[in-house]
């Protein structure tokens, strides 16, 4: 299992007039997150279309469980349970300053070729990344 955890302030721009995060905008937490996570890995989103593939987002899942509010310091927590194939599926838990878990969130991406069009597997780039964190005993 990879886990990875960053750090956001929630901004006056996310909150709606009840200073609560936008229900919207939880999609960009998970993007912002998921960016870092692999970042933290050596892999740049910024790459991905020099070395001919992208990710685009093919589920989004969200439960909100209390919200987020005005300038407080969340944790965006990433979480891949198991190495990507064709497809690559991050969890997302989001705790506010007293470590309260406030939000659960899945996506589910998938590897494409730029080239033709169509999905291919997982880079293998991604899959020597993360190997170190599902060997097996």
């Amino acid at each position: 299992m990879f886990s990875f955890d960053y750090k956001y302030r929630v901004r006056y721009a996310d909150v709606d007039q009840m200073g609560y995060m936008y229900y919207g905008h939880y999609a960009r937490l998970y993007e912002i997150g998921r960016v870092e996570a692999l970042r933290s890995l050596g892999v740049r989103y910024k790459d991905f279309e020099d070395q001919g593939f992208i990710m685009p987002v093919y589920e989004n899942n969200s439960k909100f469980l209390s919200p987020a509010k005005y300038d407080e310091m969340i944790t965006i927590r990433v979480i891949l349970n198991k190495i990507p194939k064709a497809r690559i599926v991050f969890n997302y838990e989001i705790y506010n300053e007293q470590e309260e878990r406030i939000h659960l969130g899945e996506t589910t991406l998938v590897f494409v070729n730029t080239a033709t069009d169509r999905i291919m597997a997982c880079p293998e780039n991604i899959e020597i990344a993360l190997a170190p964190f599902f060997k097996t005993s």
